[in-house]
């Protein structure tokens, strides 16, 4: 089974495709006769178009957050997001950051870049259910503490964490609170203020809007200051200097408002093809879910078959667009961070997947991956 000839497409933790109402949102600035002005040009109408369908973008992202708009900074993606708020808050003020181990490369790779120039920081490790725990985090902060960075839900086992829990805990000890909510933004509510969130990273793609652009979310009351990661013009209130693609933000702020007028309604359905397809993978015996069940995304299911070469299975997979726990540097197969952080036996996490469904998936196309991966796992096995 194929659709268009390719793959059937399980793969949405990595990327989506763009919804078609929100690409058709975005041609309307991008010709002649559309709103393609620069919406930092002040001194025409074509720039005021611009910049009015601009400020409406941030406008639908603030909702979806319950934040004001004017928190809203355009970024190139969650990873400049995530960049821009570790660094931004310890080159202003300096101090500890609190992180996990099993944070997203962008948010990993820039603490280790901080450390390396005198920033201290502390890594805490999930439990086997692959949640962190408010007392883990509390347990790793000191007096100096800065800045607590925990991802709300994980990129490739989908746990999620109670960020809110970590958000009061911050905010009780006058410690700033970032998340990486690219993940579980627009398929799980998330509100700013309820949440005691200083920081929040997001990226279009994730949520059905276009690749390249992102945001972070920067708490208005009381300010918070950020040292600038971008200079060259002082765009988005001197925080990051560049000017704004108008198309890209229109779709980002379209399929935010898309994603919170479905939330409800998609997370049933979402849930329900998870569970079906997690039905036809624990009929193999030696199946194992990773990460909790109960505190998961909807659309999440990382499972790793014992007794099976992880790169065999995966490239005999050839009709389904999936990711393995595993991934290829030089001629070796190094295992799932992520999966090791849990506690998941190296052999075990280079024969897993991640698979997870999305807004186009149908039934029959899970029924479909559910099966045949059965019958990939049993032919390796003998």
């Amino acid at each position: 089974m194929k659709r268009n000839g390719k793959p059937v497409y399980l793969d949405y933790a990595a990327t989506t495709p763009v919804d078609p109402r929100v690409a058709e949102k975005m041609r309307g600035c991008l010709l002649a006769d559309g709103d393609f002005g620069n919406p930092s040009s002040t001194g025409h109408v074509y720039g005021w178009d611009a910049a009015e369908r601009v400020e409406e973008a941030r406008t639908q992202v603030a909702a979806l957050l319950g934040g004001d708009p004017r928190g809203v900074v355009w970024t190139s993606g969650a990873t400049e997001a995530d960049n821009l708020a570790l660094k931004g808050v310890l080159e202003e003020a300096g101090g500890h950051l609190v992180t996990t181990s099993y944070e997203h490369k962008a948010v990993l790779d820039t603490a280790k870049h901080l450390e390396e120039r005198g920033v201290p920081v502390t890594f805490v490790t999930p439990g086997e259910d692959g949640v962190v725990t408010p007392e883990a985090v509390a347990a790793a902060m000191r007096e100096d503490t800065a800045l607590v960075s925990v991802m709300h839900a994980n990129n490739e086992v989908g746990t999620v964490n109670d960020i809110a829990a970590i958000g009061r805990l911050c905010r009780d000890r006058g410690v700033h609170f970032h998340t990486d909510a690219v993940q579980g933004a627009g398929k799980l509510s998330l509100d700013v203020h309820r949440d005691c969130l200083d920081l929040v990273s997001l990226s279009a793609h994730k949520m059905y809007g276009p690749k390249g652009v992102g945001a972070l979310y920067v708490r208005r009351d009381p300010p918070l200051r950020l040292a600038a990661q971008m200079h060259g013009g002082g765009h988005e209130r001197g925080m990051r200097s560049g000017t704004l693609a108008t198309h890209q933000l229109v779709g980002f702020g379209e399929a935010c408002r898309l994603a919170g007028l479905d939330m409800a309604d998609e997370n049933r359905r979402l849930t329900a093809l998870r569970d079906r397809l997690l039905a036809h993978l624990r009929q193999i015996p030696g199946t194992r879910l990773h990460g909790s069940l109960e505190r998961r995304l909807p659309n999440n299911v990382n499972v790793g078959f014992a007794d099976v070469d992880g790169e065999t299975l995966l490239m005999a997979l050839d009709d389904l667009a999936v990711s393995t726990g595993s991934a290829c540097a030089s001629a070796t197969i190094e295992p799932s961070y992520v999966l090791r952080a849990l506690g998941v036996p190296d052999v075990l996490a280079s024969a897993s997947l991640r698979l997870t469904v999305g807004r186009f998936t149908t039934e029959e196309e899970v029924d479909h991956a559910g099966r045949r991966i059965a019958e990939v796992v049993h032919s390796l096995r003998r």
